[in-house]
């Protein structure tokens, strides 16, 4: 019977072979063997992790079942069989259903489960790489970023019960990085037994490339494995670097598929990050998309309040609320003009007044640039003249193929041109979502890669902005 099944298999990948080109054959199906056929249950054997997760994807696995069906009939199991390469003995069965047990002395789990063949024990200390200060008790909350505190509070009440994965986006100093370290402190004080670990995208490519230079990729996704929390800062870090993308793949899945909470920031939403995998931009859309945007005037003071509390400094409330108004909206910038007027305060033994907060402006505020005072207005009339629509038109319902290109490129402008968010050009523009506004972004983008005369049609209408 054995016999039997084995022709079978070859006859299975005779078919596989006349359905995909000569390297996808070479590099994953003629390592895939045949290792036992009984009771309905066919085992492959795979030689690494890697082969199993690719002929996991939905379009190998889909041949894979026509060329099953085919040769041995309906209702066969398939399993995989992946040898262990450390310190554990045997081989490691990934079935398709079940949960698990063990057979013949092997260890098996169910195929939604990805396993862990290189069996690393579980270390008991983990520094988690959370930074001290951000808490949620010094995160101030406003309209820019109450929706993503909220969410941020419940994922540290029941981490993976909620929104799994977390993503969070939004300009640089609004705020995220405080949030997420704030979510990992809060996790830690309820829930002692998880282990939280927080960093950069930058700083796991630079841990993917020191494994592979010692060969020791197994290990840093074996590692990852065994993380409860996992906090990835700036995942625009990932853009353009594929294997490392790929590597953290694999991480996710496992992750995820165990219940583990994964929490993502970047400076965009996934759909605007160039160069990442489609699979990949897929799984980071799987739960919450949260935006923060830059703090408003009003929260800006509140900040500064709150710091000169903390650092025990006297500054009047007209001068805070000078800085507030005058300081671009980045907390960063208003936390480091703080620290430089309380220094210079102290050397040189004087008062915090208006007077010297306009010594220190410069450094903190750019002078601004013809392109950077353009606003939505400017972009709306400009584009309007040159289409010769009326303005209101934009704000209509209107659904004519001029009046909704015209609409696209005013947000498009508006995107490129202005330090407004998303949903705060769609508001402005007749009320329209924010899902809306991406659409309108993504439709300009691929048209002027594609179409010559639309690209320069536009760099017309940004040269007289």
């Amino acid at each position: 019977m054995q016999s039997k099944a084995k022709q079978q298999w070859e006859q299975c990948r005779g078919f596989i072979r006349d359905n995909v080109t000569p390297e996808q054959y070479s590099a994953l199906f003629s390592y895939t063997e045949f290792q036992s056929f009984e009771n309905k249950r066919l085992v492959l054997s795979v030689p690494s992790q890697f082969i199993f997760d690719q002929l996991e994807r939905d379009d190998y696995a889909r041949l894979i079942a026509s060329a099953i069906r085919k040769f041995f009939g309906l209702g066969i199991e398939l399993a995989f069989k992946i040898p262990v390469v450390q310190k554990a003995q045997g081989d490691i069965i990934v079935g398709s259903a079940g949960k698990p047990n063990v057979q013949n002395g092997t260890p098996t789990t169910p195929a939604n489960q990805v396993p862990d063949p290189f069996q690393v024990p579980t270390p008991a200390e983990l520094d988690s790489q959370l930074h001290e200060g951000y808490y949620f008790d010094n995160f101030y909350e406003g309209e820019n970023n109450r929706l993503a505190r909220s969410v941020g509070e419940a994922i540290a009440k029941c981490p993976a019960k909620t929104f799994n994965p977390f993503f969070l986006y939004g300009p640089s100093g609004c705020g995220k990085t405080h949030l997420v370290n704030a979510i990992g402190w809060r996790i830690k004080e309820l829930h002692p037994n998880l282990r939280v670990l927080y960093l950069s995208a930058h700083l796991f490519v630079v841990q993917y490339q020191d494994a592979v230079r010692q060969n020791k990729t197994p290990d840093l996704i074996a590692f990852y494995q065994t993380i409860d929390v996992l906090i990835i800062d700036d995942i625009q870090e990932f853009s353009g670097k594929l294997k490392s993308q790929n590597t953290f793949f694999h991480i996710f899945n496992h992750l995820h598929l165990n219940n583990k909470q994964l929490i993502l920031t970047a400076d965009r939403p996934p759909v605007l990050i160039d160069g990442l995998e489609d699979r990949l931009l897929t799984r980071f859309k799987w739960g919450l998309q949260a935006e923060i945007e830059k703090p408003t005037k009003a929260l800006c003071y509140r900040i500064l309040q709150g710091k000169v509390k903390h650092d025990g400094l006297q500054i009047a409330d007209d001068v805070l609320a000078y800085i507030a108004e005058n300081v671009e909206t980045s907390i960063r910038d208003l936390e480091g003009i703080i620290t430089s007027l309380m220094a210079h305060s102290v050397v040189y033994d004087c008062d915090i007044d208006i007077r010297l907060v306009n010594q220190f402006l410069p450094r903190f505020t750019k002078q601004q640039t013809v392109e950077e005072k353009v606003t939505l207005d400017e972009i709306r009339t400009t584009v309007c003249n040159h289409f010769n629509l009326n303005e209101d038109v934009i704000d209509s319902p209107s659904r004519k193929r001029e009046v909704v290109y015209a609409r696209q490129i005013i947000i498009y402008l508006a995107n490129t041109h202005t330090e407004q968010s998303t949903v705060q050009i769609g508001r402005q523009i007749g009320g329209r979502s924010h899902a809306t506004v991406i659409h309108s972004i993504n439709q300009v983008k691929n048209l002027m890669e594609v179409d010559e005369k639309a690209r320069q049609e536009i760099q017309e209408i940004e040269a007289l902005l």
